[in-house]
């Protein structure tokens, strides 16, 4: 059997990007799969949500939005730690970054694991982390929300909200209340495997009925395009839930049946495969999946932290199921 490339080292292919427009003051800025970045244009300034990988990468993000407006970008809004979605927020400085936002539970994170983190990121995902040498080092918050925050952005109301755990102890979302527009982050995936590495799979399940209860209109999710409808909305919200149950269940019967890791790999696969096997990402994610859903199955309540040399153990223990 042929071992499969290391997380996304065979995907170097470069993504078309897409810039849809969700309302007056939000924006989509989407790429057939890779992380997701939402802009929200306010009477006086701009916010981006989730920052991309690199500085470098983070200018086509600014390159989109200065076709539509001059106003500074004041916001960056960190939807989680994982440093493919935040090692980019300083290239928004010279554009009139003046606060980076974050979840508590967020800012506890970067605090134990974000070099390890980074460390780990840099070494799955070469192309996204294009020009990582422009990267200053960690992406730190200078705002720490502990639950709730509300922003006005001139007359447009922005809730920053952590609703619970999920796809890690502190995702964090951002709702136009009055456009119902939600920006989920990785809690919500559509046409992309859900990343678990770091995830509580019995908490998921809740923290979706969460953010269901608002109604959204439009979401934009982690990964994929951008929910445009309250049906789009409702499937990306009951796929991401089948996902993680899926998966959480699997390992559940596995380590009910004795199974070691890789025997509930292979579990996994007969109830993944089928469902999954299409979607972005998703080759790279299992391994890293199953691996915290065996943990959390047996009873290891925190996910343990990756590191770039647990990160290869794991990988190559598991490709030859």
């Amino acid at each position: 059997m042929t071992e499969k490339k290391f997380a996304s080292h065979a995907d170097l292919e470069q993504k078309k990007v897409s810039f849809e427009k969700l309302s007056e003051n939000a924006y989509a800025y989407t790429a057939e799969g890779d992380p997701n970045t939402g802009v929200i244009i306010g009477d006086d300034s701009v916010m981006i949500i989730d920052a991309t990988a690199t500085p470098v990468m983070a200018q086509d993000v600014v390159r989109h939005v200065r076709q539509i407006t001059d106003k500074p970008i004041k916001y960056v809004t960190l939807t989680h730690y994982h440093a493919v979605r935040v090692l980019g927020a300083s290239g928004y400085k010279q554009h009139g970054l003046q606060e980076v936002i974050a979840s508590k539970p967020t800012y506890e994170l970067i605090v134990e694991r974000g070099q390890q983190d980074m460390d780990s990121e840099i070494g799955r995902f070469p192309r996204l982390f294009n020009a990582v040498e422009s990267v200053p080092g960690l992406t730190w918050p200078s705002v720490v929300v502990d639950g709730e925050l509300t922003l006005w952005m001139g007359d447009l109301e922005v809730k920053i909200w952590h609703p619970g755990r999920g796809h890690t102890k502190g995702d964090t979302v951002v709702w136009l209340p009055q456009q119902k527009i939600l920006f989920s982050g990785d809690l919500v995936e559509a046409d992309a495997a859900c990343y678990t590495g770091d995830a509580y799979l019995a908490d998921w399940p809740a923290t979706l009925d969460k953010l269901a209860a608002l109604k959204p209109e439009k979401l934009i999710p982690g990964r994929g395009p951008a929910l445009l409808s309250p049906d789009q909305v409702q499937r990306g919200l009951a796929y991401t839930r089948d996902f993680v149950s899926t998966l959480y269940g699997s390992a559940k019967e596995a380590v009910a049946q004795g199974m070691d890791l890789a025997a509930c790999m292979a579990h996994t696969r007969r109830a993944m495969d089928p469902k999954f096997g299409q979607v972005f990402i998703y080759e790279h994610c299992l391994p890293f999946d199953v691996t915290r859903a065996h943990d959390e199955a047996s009873g290891i309540r925190d996910p343990r932290i990756w590191t770039a040399e647990r990160d290869q153990q794991m990988w190559h223990a598991l490709q030859a199921v």
